[in-house]
């Protein structure tokens, strides 16, 4: 509980300096925001805001969770190592698309292929390395069964398992990048899942079969460290949110959102709740439905739309919701969200 406490504390001190000393730096550069031209009229005024921010997350979260090693003085995980490494082999991808998009001055960067492909590759590289590192008990940091609240007893084989965590990856990292499209709102959801996962890390690790053999006990590899990784993630998305909250100072970019996204579907693999992370991720996934409705709708009848605009946060700022209000109310709905996952985790243990 004590590495738990100081990686999150840690990180969040980290990003909440780090970020100030980042806009200071982009500023300098000129590395701001490029603002799509079709969207809310009332984004424009947000041309310009440094962008980019993710880097301060992804780095806060490295060295909170780093230093609460130290300080402890155990050594990390080979389940968190791998997760922090996808989330730094994804995040370097979202940094070159931010890259791109600066140094264009318009609002694309990576062509759409060149982004997906970049992802699969690092989501295919973490999953192979993750069905291997077998510790005493012969578990893995990923499993070969699929989970939905925990292991089930179907399994997969190495093949399908790598392909459902392309997918999960992927889904979950652009997830979150379309849900940043107001000031605070995916950080803001983001750390109600992290928290989650540092509940459920924490539970996993107290009812271990290493620990507390059981017909209900997990077979999860490295729960507690993946709880302390998840708060160092909470900590440091939360210093950043400080300085991203209406009018926001910084933006997390696609450095960020598709870091943070990789985050969550790394933690839901190797903490073997891969089917949870849909419930804990609600508003990720509603945000993302829309656009898929959306588009789909579009093209089958000829040009009508079911939103005013898509993703579903402009909708209502369309109908004249004020920002701040549309961040506050989704928020909620994250919220509900969690609890509805959190209480699908602890029902399966509790129905056995």
């Amino acid at each position: 509980m004590r590495g738990i406490l100081l990686s999150g504390g840690f990180s969040l001190l980290l990003s909440f300096f780090f970020v100030p000393a980042l806009i200071k730096a982009l500023k300098k550069k000129g590395f701001g925001q490029v603002i799509r031209e079709d969207g809310p009229t009332t984004h424009l005024v947000k041309r310009g805001t440094p962008t980019m921010g993710g880097v301060a997350i992804i780095a806060a979260t490295t060295l909170g969770y780093s230093l609460s090693h130290l300080v402890i003085g155990v050594p990390p995980t080979i389940s968190s190592l791998l997760v922090l490494a996808l989330v730094i082999g994804i995040g370097a991808i979202g940094l070159l698309d931010d890259w791109l998009k600066i140094s264009k001055q318009n609002s694309k960067g990576l062509r759409a292929w060149q982004k997906l492909v970049g992802q699969a590759l690092i989501a295919g590289i973490f999953a192979i390395a993750a069905t291997n590192f077998p510790n005493e008990r012969d578990l893995t940091p990923i499993s070969l069964k699929l989970s939905t609240v925990r292991d089930t007893s179907i399994t997969l084989g190495v093949l399908l398992v790598v392909i459902l965590a392309i997918i999960m990856i992927l889904g979950a990292s652009n997830a979150v990048n379309l849900t940043d499209g107001l000031d605070g709102l995916a950080a803001g959801a983001a750390i109600l899942s992290f928290l989650a996962f540092i509940l459920i890390g924490v539970w996993e690790f107290g009812q271990s079969c290493g620990l507390e053999p059981s017909a209900k006990c997990y077979e999860v590899r490295d729960p507690l460290d993946l709880a302390v990784l998840a708060a160092a993630f909470a900590g440091s998305v939360a210093g950043f949110l400080w300085w991203n909250t209406a009018p926001a100072k910084i933006y997390m970019g696609d450095t960020g959102s598709l870091a943070i996204g990789a985050a969550l579907a790394g933690l839901a693999l190797t903490l073997r709740t891969q089917l949870l992370l849909v419930a804990l991720g609600g508003l990720f996934v509603a945000i993302t439905l829309s656009v898929i409705l959306q588009t789909t709708y579009f093209k089958i009848s000829g040009g009508k739309r079911i939103f005013k605009m898509a993703p579903l946060h402009h909708h209502f700022e369309l109908l004249g919701w004020s920002e701040i209000t549309i961040v506050v109310r989704f928020w909620i709905i994250a919220g509900l969200c969690m609890a509805l996952g959190l209480g699908l985790f602890y029902a399966d243990w509790v129905v056995g």
